[in-house]
C-alpha cells in the first residue's frame, strides 16, 4: 500500500470520532495546559506581585439610614482583599458592624455605623481601609428611610402605574385623532416618534452611564453598551422571526395589508417591506415598556433609600413626559381600526415594566443592574427608531424631508422640555 493510500483512511478514522469529542479536544488540551503551568509553579512568573502595595478600590453602592444607625453597602472592584478597619463619620470616629471582615475581588460588604444623626442635615463619610486608604461618601440630606413592608411594595406598584400605565393609556387616546390624519400629517407624526424615540435612546444611554462612572466592577459604562446591544439583537431577532412567519402565512403577509398595499394605503406614506403596522406598534411598545423599566428603577431607588421629595418629582415629571409615548405606539396604526383590548394590551406593554422596575429599584437596587436595564432599553428604543425611518419617505423616495426633519426636532425638543421636569 502506498502513503497517498493512506490518506483516505486517516479521514476515514477521524471522521469517526464523534464530533462532541472534536469540540471538547481542544479545551481539555488547555485545561491540561494549565494544570501543568500550575504544578510548575508558573516559572518566570513568580514573585511578579511581591513588593507591590495593594490595590484598594472600594465604591459605596447604596446608603439607608435608620434611627441613629447608617447603613452602607460597599464593593470591592479591586484585585486585592480589602478590610475596613475605621469609619468617620462628619469628622467623628464612629463605631460599627460589618458583615464581611475582609472583602474579596467583587464580594460586597454591609457595614453598620452606630451614629446619631439628626433629619435634614448633611453628612461626610469615610471608610477607613487597613492599609490607609479612603473611601468617600456624601449624604446631602438625612432622611429616614422608609420600612420596606407590604404597604411600601404596595406603594412602589401603584407609583410604577402613575407613573407607566396612566401616561401611556392617556396617550393612545390620540387614536382617533391620528386616523382622521392627512398621509402628510401622519408623515410628520411619525417623524415626531422618531425624535421621541431617538431622545430615550440617548437620555437612557447617559444616564446609565452616569449610574456607573465611579464603578467599575463588572465593567463600568460597558454593561449600558452590552445591555443596549443585548436588546438591538433581541428585537431584530423577534423581527425576523415574525417576517419568516408571514412568508409562510401569506394572508398575513405585510404586502397584503391595507397600510402597506400600494394600491389600498394612503397616498405619499410608505411603510417597512417587513413590518406591519400591528408588529411595528408592538415594537414600538416593547421598547418604550423596556426604557419605562428603566425609569421605574429611578423611583423604586428614589423612595427606597428616603428621598421621598425626589421621588415625587420624579413620579410628576415622568407622568407628564411619558403621555406622548402613547402616541407614538398609535401613530403606525393610523389606517387601522384596532380593537380596544389590542391598545389596552400595548399601553400594558408599554407602562407596566415601570412597576417590575420600581419594585426592584424598591429592593434589591444595584448600580450596575440599573446601568445593564438601562442599556438594554435605549438600545430597544433605538432599534424601533430605526424601523420607523423608512415609513419617513415621500413620493420621491427620501426620508429626511423638511417635513421629516421638522418632526424629529421637535420630537427632541418636547421630550427635552418635558424632560426638564423630572428632577434626578
Amino acid at each position: 500500500m502506498t502513503r497517498l493510500d493512506s490518506a483516505p483512511h486517516k479521514a476515514e478514522k477521524l471522521t469517526k470520532i464523534p464530533r462532541w469529542v472534536l469540540g471538547l479536544g481542544p479545551l481539555v488540551l488547555i485545561a491540561a495546559l494549565i494544570a501543568l503551568f500550575s504544578l510548575l509553579n508558573a516559572p518566570g512568573l513568580t514573585g511578579l506581585g511581591d513588593n507591590r502595595p495593594p490595590e484598594e478600590a472600594v465604591v459605596v453602592e447604596n446608603i439607608e439610614l435608620a434611627d441613629s444607625l447608617i447603613t452602607l453597602t460597599v464593593r470591592n472592584e479591586g484585585a486585592d482583599p480589602v478590610t475596613i478597619a475605621q469609619v468617620v463619620v462628619s469628622d467623628y470616629y464612629a463605631g460599627f458592624t460589618q458583615s464581611e471582615n475582609q472583602m474579596a475581588h467583587l464580594e460586597s460588604n454591609t457595614v453598620t455605623v452606630s451614629y446619631p444623626w439628626v433629619e435634614g442635615d448633611p453628612y461626610d463619610i469615610s471608610l477607613i481601609t487597613s492599609a490607609g486608604g479612603r473611601v468617600e461618601a456624601t449624604i446631602d440630606a438625612a432622611v429616614l428611610s422608609p420600612d420596606k413592608g407590604a404597604s411600601f411594595f404596595g406603594l412602589m406598584a401603584l407609583l410604577g402605574i402613575y407613573v407607566g400605565v396612566i401616561p401611556i393609556g392617556l396617550g393612545l387616546l390620540w387614536m382617533p385623532f391620528v386616523r382622521r390624519s392627512s398621509p402628510a400629517w401622519i408623515r410628520g407624526l411619525l417623524a415626531f416618534t422618531v425624535g421621541l424615540l431617538a431622545y430615550l435612546t440617548i437620555d437612557a444611554t447617559l444616564e446609565g452611564i452616569e449610574l456607573v462612572r465611579d464603578n467599575a466592577s463588572y465593567g463600568g459604562p460597558l454593561v449600558v453598551l452590552l445591555g443596549a446591544v443585548t436588546a438591538y439583537l433581541v428585537l431584530e431577532g423577534i423581527e425576523g422571526w415574525a417576517h419568516q412567519r408571514t412568508t409562510t402565512h401569506p394572508a398575513t403577509h405585510p404586502a397584503t395589508h391595507p397600510a402597506t398595499n400600494p394600491a389600498t394605503k394612503p397616498a405619499g406614506m410608505t411603510t417597512s417591506a417587513q413590518l406591519s403596522p400591528q408588529m411595528l406598534s408592538l415594537l414600538i411598545a416593547v421598547g418604550i415598556g423596556l426604557h419605562n423599566l428603566g425609569e421605574g428603577l429611578a423611583i423604586g431607588s428614589a423612595y427606597a433609600v428616603g428621598s421621598l421629595a425626589l421621588g415625587a418629582s420624579l413620579v410628576i415629571g415622568f407622568a407628564i413626559h411619558n403621555t406622548t409615548e402613547g402616541l407614538a405606539i398609535v401613530t403606525p396604526l393610523a389606517s387601522e381600526r384596532p380593537p380596544l383590548t389590542r391598545l389596552a394590551t400595548l399601553g400594558l406593554i408599554a407602562g407596566a415594566p415601570a412597576i417590575l422596575g420600581a419594585l426592584i429599584g424598591a429592593t434589591v437596587y444595584q448600580p450596575t443592574l440599573a446601568a445593564f436595564l438601562l442599556g438594554i432599553g435605549a438600545g430597544a428604543v433605538g432599534q424601533v427608531a430605526t424601523k420607523l425611518l423608512p415609513m419617513l419617505k415621500d413620493n420621491t423616495g427620501r426620508i429626511l424631508t423638511p417635513l421629516a426633519a421638522g418632526g424629529i426636532i421637535i420630537g427632541l425638543a418636547f421630550m427635552f422640555a418635558t424632560g426638564l421636569l423630572v428632577i434626578t
